[in-house]
């Protein structure tokens, strides 16, 4: 293996254990949890809402009955960043470097509403120019963060026992054919960051790409 190599993998597993743990760091009394009974706009309100004429660049996402969230970008270099600003979620940089979007938000802000999501229900993606790509929901996974003070945890699933490295729960839900994958913790026995789960929609069969354009 080159020193390029090693140098490239070394920063990859930083970024990727920095992902996996970046709730550690946060405040969860920062700012005020979202209201669960807030009303959503609809899919056309909320397109144009966060439309800002940016050809390519992801601007909300909406999940009919279940959130209506503007997406932020991760400043350049902090792939540890997640918006501490209740109602938003954050685009994961890294995974864009692979053809996948991945949606990150902190359980007590806007994650609170993933264990809303369900298999089949159809999400929504809206770029800056009003173009819209539509995922479905295939796999809800969850998993317990063996050493959850560590950097170098493994992580057991919740559903078969097995248990995996960071850098494998990595390349699960964030590698591979184009997905979404929206990542939060779980809290239990005290501990925001006890888990971590994970919501991974795949293209809508009949449909390739961007589909229609909804104008501001």
């Amino acid at each position: 293996m080159t020193l390029n190599t090693k140098t490239l993998r070394t920063s990859l597993n930083a970024t990727l254990l920095l992902i996996l743990f970046v709730s550690l760091f946060f405040n969860p009394t920062a700012t005020q949890a979202l209201e669960p009974t807030q009303a959503l706009p609809s899919f056309t309100e909320f397109s144009r809402l966060v439309q800002n004429n940016q050809a390519g660049v992801l601007r909300g996402v909406y999940v009919a009955d279940v959130l209506a969230l503007p997406i932020v970008q991760q400043p350049a270099g902090n792939a540890g960043y997640v918006s501490g600003t209740d109602g938003e979620i954050t685009q994961f940089a890294m995974a864009a470097q692979f053809g996948n979007v991945g949606l990150l938000a902190h359980n007590n802000l806007s994650g609170r509403l993933f264990p809303k999501l369900a298999v089949d229900q159809e999400v929504r993606l809206v770029y800056g120019d009003g173009k819209v790509e539509y995922f479905v929901i295939k796999q809800i996974l969850q998993y317990q963060a063996l050493q959850p003070t560590s950097p170098y945890s493994t992580f057991r699933d919740l559903t078969t026992n097995k248990q995996l490295s960071a850098e494998q729960l990595f390349n699960k839900v964030y590698r591979g054919d184009r997905h979404v994958t929206f990542q939060t913790c779980i809290e239990a026995n005290g501990s925001l960051s006890w888990g971590r789960l994970f919501v991974i929609a795949v293209p809508r069969p009949q449909y390739s790409g961007f589909n229609h354009f909804i104008s501001q």
